[in-house]
């Protein structure tokens, strides 16, 4: 059962570093953890002499089947200048460095560190899209994989349950679509940079260069129905459905609570974490809603003394558009089988009452998967510290922000909560 249990010494995040996500034939993992690393040194606004870190954390789920390389934390201590310091890597698929911050919270709280680096790497686009399933797949659980599921047909098959029990429809997953990538150009370091209207007027000018019948769409979702601009992968997703292959690396500063007005007078705390177990299709009580996501978010909200109302934005791990749904669902934004018309009626809109994905989410912004729980925070850091630029969420004195971190298909989930006092 989930308890109430609070951190015993506090923590506080009092820098962030973040490289471009994408697909980067040119870069390898150390270009692109360095690319992180120095927005890092630069974040923190009274300076920081990297020697003060004492420990690192970095998560990481398959450069070893990615690119076969191995054991990244020394690699990692070495690049940023801070061997023979620890260092210890974290797997939790997807979850990754999410892990590698809540291995550095506990070191923190423990007493054992003061100062710790947490992040994340991972290089997907050196495979194709075949072997990149093949390694992702390998986050399934034995007997998804034994069946023969892909992540694809995973979250395909939650979204059929989901259409079934509340009505939804593909239509109301094009909503998830449609919002992500309006944030999407507004993200200098993401991936995508078009809104789907976009793509569509590069669609119908590719056409006409060619001399092709150039297609007639009336808005962004009659495009989306089309099979030539949006096809299946796995009913019913469809390629906008799904998150893109990426490269990418973050990462942030941990430090002891007492310590933190010592590098900026604007530290973001954490103030709950929870983290959660899933136990795969063939034995979750529920398609429609991941218990490890129950489980880290009651954790969570216990740790906080916060509850899903005091929440004001979030970050959730939208690697299929069906995921961001039940995600904000099982959180308590929404109720049980409300998710779907919130989302239509705007309310996850950045201008929207409980503003979701304001980086474009994974769909977006990229999902390199052992960055992506760190990304998140960085996003989240970001706008509590009103630094989030033209995707600032307008009109709205920020305090209260979280993150929500899965891995595999359920089998890790993760809850963060951060405040700005």
């Amino acid at each position: 059962m989930a308890g109430k249990r609070k951190i015993g010494r506090g923590v506080a995040i009092v820098g962030a570093g973040m490289s471009n996500f994408g697909m980067f034939p040119d870069k390898d993992s150390k270009d692109l953890f360095a690319e992180a690393f120095r927005e890092l040194l630069d974040s923190v606004d009274k300076g920081l002499d990297p020697r003060d870190i004492q420990a690192i954390w970095i998560g990481n789920f398959s450069n070893d089947f990615f690119v076969h390389q191995a054991h990244w934390g020394p690699i990692i201590a070495d690049l940023t200048g801070l061997a023979p310091r620890a260092v210890t890597r974290t797997e939790g698929a997807c979850a990754s460095s999410t892990l590698a911050v809540r291995d550095g919270i506990m070191a923190i709280a423990s007493g054992m560190y003061d100062i710790v680096l947490a992040g994340g790497v991972e290089e997907m686009s050196k495979r194709t899209t075949e072997e990149v399933t093949e390694g992702l797949a390998l986050a399934t659980s034995p007997y998804e994989g034994d069946a023969g599921f892909t992540f694809p047909g995973v979250f395909g098959a939650l979204a059929n349950a989901y259409f079934h029990k509340y009505g939804a429809n593909r239509e109301h997953l094009m909503n998830v679509t449609i919002k992500s990538h309006e944030n999407a150009p507004l993200n200098p370091k993401g991936q995508f940079k078009q809104t789907i209207r976009d793509l569509m007027e590069a669609r119908k000018e590719k056409a006409r260069k060619k001399g092709l019948p150039v297609p007639d769409w009336a808005d962004e979702k009659e495009a989306l129905f089309d099979p030539t601009f949006n096809p299946p992968v796995a009913w019913p997703m469809h390629l906008f459905d799904c998150c893109p292959i990426s490269d990418g690396a973050s990462c942030v500063l941990l430090v002891a609570e007492e310590l933190a007005k010592n590098f900026t007078d604007d530290p973001v705390y954490i103030v709950g974490f929870g983290q959660g177990s899933g136990r795969g299709l063939h034995a979750c009580p529920s398609l429609t809603s991941f218990e490890a996501n129950k489980q880290a978010a009651a954790e969570a909200y216990g740790m906080s003394g916060l509850k899903p109302s005091d929440i004001q934005f979030a970050e959730v791990h939208d690697c299929f558009s069906i995921a961001e749904l039940i995600h904000i669902e099982d959180l308590g934004f929404f109720g049980e089988g409300e998710a779907y018309k919130a989302v239509a009626e705007g309310e996850t809109r950045r201008e929207g009452r409980m503003p979701i994905n304001t980086s474009g989410g994974l769909k977006c912004k990229g999902h390199p998967v052992g960055a992506t729980g760190v990304a998140q925070m960085y996003e989240v850091w970001k706008q509590l510290r009103g630094e989030a630029g033209e995707r600032q969420i307008p009109g709205r004195d920020l305090h209260i922000g979280a993150t929500q971190n899965l891995g595999g298909t359920g089998g890790t989930c993760t809850f963060t909560i951060f405040e700005r006092r």
